[in-house]
């Protein structure tokens, strides 16, 4: 069967929400909504911070209903359903069947585990695209998430994903000690089989993770990225990122942190300011788009996003100041890539 593509109306629909809300004359706003219907995980990968961070609410699950106010409240065009691990929730094929209908589109991030399962819940759709957590080849991935099998397992859900005529890509995060040459295996497996592209980013220090030796400071995230994605290396890889963003991650462009522009609504309710951070939640999305907010986050503003790169917070920066860069928009339009600011995976 011929492998799904990535819709062209994506480009189309995201070009003219960002139009439409430059007219009137907002300067922030939301581009891809992040849902968390639950934290609960299947899996402890080591440089996770999100099952310590909401170890006391671990239980509770977002009903669909409230799922779906929460990315109507948004109305970004883009959603990025992520947790917690999305196919443990037993309304998952719920949430994302009432978000298609809306003619959402949907990335579901899942390490794979339980994805065929859900497979014969939730029918293929331009809509929906899931994005399977990929950190290496088989000892690497298996030692991140601190499981044996997890690789194969993760790798029969997505051959089977993409024979089924569903959209896949991969996310992969790289840590202190990350091999250049597993990394280009990777992605070149994942290439061979035929996915949309992997995404890639560092990974986020996480004050809850329990590892903090794992996360890699800004300059040696450029230093390591400059080696994955060296040029002639990766010219055959399918990579989802947009290659401003790319560049960002070789150190080659600066970008300041637009992670107002990924809005994230956890059980506990927004996450205030972003996806790495809260500190606090509030049920008001507004909340998230003050001035005086956005003064005091950033890079150079608050120590804790001294090290990100995170492509919520940085990719969609891209796409924004290549509004205001014809030259730079002339390059994302012509990598195909101007849709995919600010998809991330947990």
């Amino acid at each position: 069967m011929p492998r799904a593509k990535r819709p062209m109306e994506l480009s189309f629909r995201l070009a003219g929400y960002v139009l439409k809300n430059r007219l009137r004359g907002r300067s922030r706003f939301p581009l891809v909504t992040m849902l968390e219907p639950l934290e609960m995980c299947n899996l402890s990968c080591i440089g996770c911070g999100r099952i310590h961070e909401y170890k006391p609410v671990m239980d509770r699950m977002m009903t669909t209903e409230v799922a779906v106010a929460a990315v109507e409240a948004s109305g970004a065009p883009i959603v990025s359903i992520a947790g917690g691990e999305p196919t443990i929730h037993p309304k998952i094929h719920e949430i994302i069947a009432e978000l298609i209908n809306r003619k959402y589109f949907v990335y579901c991030c899942t390490n794979g585990i339980l994805l065929e399962r859900v497979l014969k819940k939730v029918p293929p759709s331009k809509y929906l695209c899931w994005v399977v957590h990929m950190d290496g080849m088989e000892e690497r991935h298996d030692e991140s998430v601190a499981r044996a099998g997890v690789f194969k397992k993760a790798m029969a859900s997505i051959e089977t994903a993409l024979d089924s005529g569903y959209r896949v890509c991969s996310n992969t995060t790289l840590f202190r000690g990350s091999d250049v040459e597993d990394v280009h295996a990777l992605f070149r497996t994942m290439s061979d089989m035929g996915i949309e592209g992997s995404m890639v980013s560092p990974g986020y220090d996480f004050e809850d993770a329990p590892d903090q030796e794992l996360f890699l400071t800004r300059q040696e995230s450029q230093a390591v990225f400059q080696q994955v994605l060296d040029k002639d290396q990766v010219k055959d890889f399918r990579l989802y990122n947009n290659p401003l963003y790319l560049d960002f991650l070789r150190g080659k462009r600066e970008y300041q942190c637009t992670a107002w522009s990924n809005p994230t609504y956890t059980v506990m309710g927004w996450r205030e300011p972003c996806y790495p951070l809260a500190d606090r939640h509030t049920d008001n999305l507004e909340d998230l788009y003050a001035k005086e907010l956005w003064d005091n986050y950033g890079v150079g503003k608050d120590r804790r996003c001294a090290n990100c790169m995170m492509h919520c917070g940085f990719e969609s920066a891209t796409i924004f100041q290549a509004i205001s860069s014809p030259k730079d928009w002339v390059t994302l339009v012509k990598s195909g890539a101007a849709h995919k600011s600010g998809i991330t995976a947990a």
